[in-house]
């Protein structure tokens, strides 16, 4: 296994963007993923529990941080 890249999944590319705030929401991770070439990305990002999560992320990173005055 020496010298093999690991190239992460297409789970794992969704989470990652979606935390990053780079995307709105699933249609753009979708987007995304598809643009960089991921395989089966309708399929693997199918169902109400990983879209709610993946939504969730994308709301909180695009939220801006908002420190106290105190």
């Amino acid at each position: 296994m020496s010298g093999m890249t690991h190239r992460r999944t297409t789970i794992e590319r969704a989470y990652e963007l979606a935390k990053s705030g780079e995307c709105a929401g699933v249609s753009d991770i979708k987007a995304r993923l598809k643009a960089e070439h991921f395989s089966d990305v309708d399929g693997q990002l199918y169902g109400k529990t990983i879209g709610a999560d993946l939504r969730k992320l994308c709301d909180a990173a695009a939220r801006p941080v908002v420190e106290d005055e105190a």
